[in-house]
């Protein structure tokens, strides 16, 4: 007791001292703040085009989840199957090498590098159109597209960020290709976005955004369940309307506002270029959840 007594007597003499100790003894430690990291919960969806679905169609995708996420679409160029050639393969195996190299060193999580790399090293004949998105568990999403492959960025409802197309003209897409005069990574498109816990990417081939309004994709994440109940209610909105001729889609909007319609005397009758553009169709909703 007399031991407590002299140390409250000594807190007593000095009251200024007293305080200032006081409100050192009382400030709360700090406690060190946990760095919260982002990743994807994915679902996917495919429907080959109609005429295709005994090969299984063109289109190729891959999903990962390293570090936050890593997702790709190729779309294999149809025009190969002309000469000879099976336009899958290029797509599926640029894919296969983009999925491979993700943790190659020199890549580096730069999605442009990885680009190179994937396309460097895919020896079959043909060309696709492409995009790579990696999101890192800070939350930067990293993009690189070739062509009209596209991704949407919803939050709260509202699409905040889309990709544009790369065309030499309509119909006409960038395309990495195995023959020289075609596009390299040099050329595609980047972009950086800072995604928030709760935002929802959609990325597709041109199956999808040719088909498929924007508003309609965002009534479809409202009302879904989950990721992977999005992304099949999404194809399965473009695969309708693709095959809709009344339909005026977003490919009929495009193609009229470049000068393709229908012949003047049909003009004249009231009518218009509809309908929607059968295609392979991809789909990859991933909802950015916070761990």
């Amino acid at each position: 007791m007399s031991h407590s007594l002299r140390f409250l007597s000594y807190f007593s003499t000095n009251p200024l001292k007293s305080s200032a100790l006081s409100r050192r003894k009382l400030r709360p430690a700090a406690v060190p703040q946990l760095r919260s990291e982002l990743s994807f919960a994915v679902g996917t969806h495919f429907i080959p085009h109609p005429e295709k679905v005994d090969t299984g169609g063109e289109d190729a995708f891959f999903v990962s989840s390293h570090n936050g996420g890593v997702l790709g679409i190729a779309d294999g160029v149809s025009g190969w199957a002309e000469r000879g050639v099976n336009p899958a393969l290029f797509s599926r195996e640029l894919m296969a090498n983009t999925s491979d190299l993700i943790l190659d060193e020199e890549v580096n999580f730069d999605p442009q590098m990885l680009l190179k790399k994937a396309h460097a090293a895919t020896s079959s004949t043909g060309s696709a159109t492409v995009i790579v998105a990696m999101l890192e568990k800070n939350g930067i999403l990293k993009i690189v597209n070739v062509g009209d492959c596209g991704l949407r960025i919803i939050r709260k409802g509202q699409v905040i960020f889309c990709t544009r197309p790369q065309e030499h003209y309509f119909d006409c897409p960038y395309q990495l290709s195995s023959e020289k005069a075609g596009q390299t990574y040099h050329d595609a498109m980047l972009c950086s976005v800072k995604l928030l816990e709760g935002d929802t990417i959609i990325m597709g081939s041109d199956g999808l955004f040719d088909n498929v309004f924007d508003h309609e994709i965002v009534t479809i994440i409202s009302d879904s369940k989950d990721v992977a109940e999005s992304a099949k209610r999404i194809a399965d909105v473009a695969s309708t309307h693709s095959l809709d001729v009344n339909f005026d889609s977003p490919y009929a909007l495009e193609a009229r506002n470049k000068g393709f319609d229908v012949p003047l005397w049909r003009k004249i009758l009231g009518r218009k270029l509809t309908g929607g553009k059968p295609d392979d169709i991809t789909v990859i909703v991933g909802h950015v959840l916070c761990s």
